[in-house]
């Protein structure tokens, strides 16, 4: 079905940061299949991985216990400071359960109509729930009707969901990326997450952060509400978990952790052995590699390089991150640089229509991190500046 507008580019061999095409030729991805290849294409200890689970057993069904599962959420569970696990395929998925997993904590305290606080400009998703929370009327045009239980919030505005508090008393949870991806690498102001938190603990709210994007440390953390130390009650997540291998998984901890009981929540696939195997590989390359301090110190070094190449340009908004999670924002839209981009050989894209977002892979390294800004400084400064 026509639901993609493709870039003319098929790729057939990937190795680290880089990928061939059926021509042969070779590009830099600095977008990691939207932040979902973090240690890069073709990893050789998650191939072998999966290749060895495939050998052995891929799925018996979550109608019987799945010892590989089991690890990988007490591993998740203790990386992320929560106290239970859901594993699933997607990080709509992801979603999916962290918004059931709130109206059934509401409803388990007398409120018969829980409604869910979503931010304008989010992503959270394409099924129908997750479509409701994402903030773009234009994804949600031609799908209505929408699915009621939400209210929506601007992004990075406690006062506004204090207002809110003060005039309902139907809310149950607040549903938000610690970084708005898709929203065009927008970082909240320091402390928000901790309002947050401090927020719900006052009313007796859920703090639901969608780490899907964020996750897996990308932003220089294993999650990247641990800048601020601040513990969420419920965190989903998905892409770079399995480094391309479809898995997804909602955490949780306190009173969410037991809200599901036996038959409230399922899925067929999700969290089978050969996707666990994958996922627990993943934690245990970016543990050993030191990754998360790794994919600081690369956004860092990759954020200095644009800010000296780009900061002189008029027609550069702001250039802004946090690890290798980087947007670099124009005045006008520029969704053009992504072909002309791939013409130079490097994989990027654009969001929220103006922002160029930059997500390349933790393991890259500063020679390819000096291509990417020497490629993108040179896009920008012609767009903005060459008549």
């Amino acid at each position: 079905m026509t639901t993609y507008a493709r870039q003319p580019a098929s790729f057939v061999r990937g190795q680290g940061v880089w990928l061939w095409d059926t021509q042969g030729r070779r590009y830099l991805d600095a977008l990691s299949g939207i932040a979902v290849c973090g240690l890069g294409h073709a990893y050789p200890a998650v191939t072998k991985a999966i290749c060895e689970q495939a050998g052995m057993l891929m799925h018996t069904s979550n109608l019987f216990t799945i010892d590989i599962q089991t690890q990988l959420g007490q591993r998740l569970c203790a990386i992320a400071g929560m106290d239970t696990a859901f594993f699933c395929n997607s990080g709509a998925e992801a979603n999916e359960a962290a918004i059931k997993l709130a109206r059934l904590y509401g409803h388990n305290r007398g409120i018969n109509n829980p409604v869910v606080i979503a931010m304008e400009d989010s992503f959270h998703g394409r099924t129908l729930a997750t479509l409701t929370a994402t903030g773009n009327a234009t994804l949600q045009r031609g799908f209505e009707p929408l699915v009621p239980g939400f209210v929506r919030a601007p992004y990075n505005d406690i006062d506004a969901l204090e207002a809110i508090a003060r005039d309902r008393g139907d809310i149950v949870a607040v549903l938000a990326e610690p970084i708005a991806g898709e929203g065009g690498i927008r970082i909240p102001d320091a402390g928000y997450l901790a309002a947050l938190r401090r927020l719900c603990d006052t009313q007796g709210w859920l703090l639901m952060l969608d780490e899907i994007q964020t996750g897996m440390g990308r932003t220089g953390r294993w999650f990247c509400y641990q800048h601020e130390e601040t513990l969420p009650d419920v965190i989903t997540l998905a892409k770079a978990l399995g480094n391309g291998f479809p898995i997804g998984a909602c955490l949780a901890r306190g009173t969410a952790a037991q809200t599901f009981t036996p038959g409230a929540h399922g899925t067929t696939f999700g969290g089978n052995p050969l996707a666990c195997r994958a996922a627990l590989t993943v934690i245990d390359t970016i543990d050993r590699n030191r990754l998360c301090k790794r994919a600081w110190e690369s956004g860092e070094y990759l954020i200095a390089g644009l800010r000296q190449a780009l900061d002189s340009v008029e027609g550069v908004v702001e250039i802004q991150g946090r690890g290798l999670m980087v947007g670099i924002k124009l005045d006008r839209p520029c969704a053009g640089i992504v072909h002309q981009a791939l013409e130079q050989g490097l994989i990027i894209n654009v969001t929220a229509g103006n922002v160029i977002r930059l997500l390349p892979p933790l393991i890259v390294k500063r020679a390819e991190i000096d291509m990417i800004v020497a490629i993108v400084a040179r896009l920008v400064h012609e767009f903005l500046v060459v008549p």
